[in-house]
């Protein structure tokens, strides 16, 4: 009888969320994670409550992450057998025709589209109105109202 050699199995964890990306590694032999990294994520803030990202900052600091736990004598990047991945709801991240980011993307916690939330729903006929057709309130969270933001923008597409 042939006996086969074990080889543990590694999972790569990405999470890319609001503050930063954070990447794990977790080995099912030991059902452990033995590695990690992160990489921070600027913010845009302007008063009247706008909050985006430039979604290139997303896969700089993914690859920064995922270097840096990759980097330790504990990962064998050839036993990955797995990656999973997270981010963050709610943002927009508008596109042009041929699918180039156009401007930095709204992110969930971008409040400057209260205006367009109210809008929507008078449009609708009010709070009931919209709790009774949808099931919640239009949030500045949420995507409908940054959609209306974006068009309202005319050509005025960019941020610093």
């Amino acid at each position: 009888m042939r006996e086969t050699m074990h080889q543990d199995q590694l999972f790569i964890g990405i999470d890319s969320g609001t503050q930063g990306t954070k990447v794990v590694v977790l080995s099912r032999d030991q059902g452990q994670i033995i590695s990690s990294a992160n990489a921070p994520h600027q913010i845009i803030e302007t008063p009247q409550g706008g909050r985006e990202q430039h979604p290139e900052w997303w896969t700089a600091a993914c690859e920064q992450a995922i270097t840096a736990a990759l980097q330790t004598a504990a990962v064998d990047s050839t036993k990955i057998k797995a990656i999973a991945v997270s981010g963050q709801q709610h943002g927009l991240v508008p596109l042009d025709a041929q699918g180039r980011v156009i401007r930095p993307a709204k992110l969930w916690c971008d409040t400057e589209t209260a205006p367009q939330c109210r809008t929507l729903t008078e449009r609708v006929g009010g709070e009931e109105a919209v709790v009774n057709a949808i099931g919640n309130h239009i949030a500045a969270e949420f995507t409908a109202s940054k959609v209306a933001w974006l068009k309202a923008q005319g050509g005025r597409w960019g941020r610093p």
